[in-house]
């Protein structure tokens, strides 16, 4: 008997599991941040020690996982509802290497040393950070890279094509907020953005999904009603 109750209760804490997983939304495990990682072993960790506890059945398990899916849902709307609790709690990118220049302080604050960020650098094919006019350690703790021009592929030096300068896009606006950091960094006014917006036809920020900023390019912006409309036509 007591095997047939560790199989129930092993069948059991599978479905739920796979049942809360569902209905947490798929995620990729390179796009875990550290927050995710914990919750994912905290649960494992709950549910091992429910398996093994003499005094723990199916009620027990249960409420568990109902428990920590309910935390954990809750933190998912959360940071989709307010979109300053995501640097609490799903972390913040930084710029570690800004327009080819070291930003040692960004990488003081992230914890990483030269010699990793050098590693990071070669898991993208950058053997040299003279080749790298920007790069970006993300919340899950993974680097992006925008090479220089010259450096980029097919490698323009070869060819002695060294074309227009590297310009870094900005998220100005995210969610119908203004990223007043990026804005800034970008040197635009809210006279110019008001001005774009309504180029395209757009009446208020609070209706603007996402809206990214290239130098000498347009401003591309998505609304909220495209965003509906792609998934009607889906």
């Amino acid at each position: 008997m007591k095997y047939m109750f560790m199989f129930i209760d092993t069948i059991f804490s599978f479905i739920a599991l796979f049942i809360l997983t569902k209905l947490l939304g798929k995620t990729q495990m390179s796009q875990l941040t550290p927050f995710d990682f914990i919750a994912a072993v905290v649960l494992g960790e709950l549910v091992g020690n429910a398996l093994f506890d003499k005094n723990a059945g199916i009620t027990e398990i249960g409420f568990l996982i109902i428990l920590w899916g309910l935390l954990l849902y809750s933190v998912e709307m959360l940071t989709q509802k307010y979109r300053k609790s995501r640097f609490l709690l799903e972390g913040k990118p930084s710029l570690v290497i800004h327009k080819g220049q070291i930003m040692f302080e960004e990488m003081k604050k992230n914890k990483i040393d030269i010699d990793e960020l050098k590693q990071l650098l070669r898991s993208k094919d950058v053997f040299s950070v003279r080749e790298v006019e920007y790069a970006i350690m993300e919340s899950n703790g993974d680097l992006s890279v925008l090479k220089k021009a010259v450096f980029q592929n097919p490698v323009k030096k070869d060819f002695s094509l060294y074309g227009d300068a590297t310009y870094l896009p900005f998220t100005i606006i995210s969610d119908g907020e203004i990223i007043e950091d990026n804005f800034r960094e970008a040197n635009l006014t809210k006279e110019w953005l008001v001005q774009e917006l309504t180029k395209q036809k757009v009446d208020r920020i609070e209706d603007v999904l996402y809206a990214e900023y290239t130098e000498n390019e347009p401003l591309f912006i998505q609304t909220y009603t495209e965003r509906s409309n792609e998934n009607n036509n889906n």
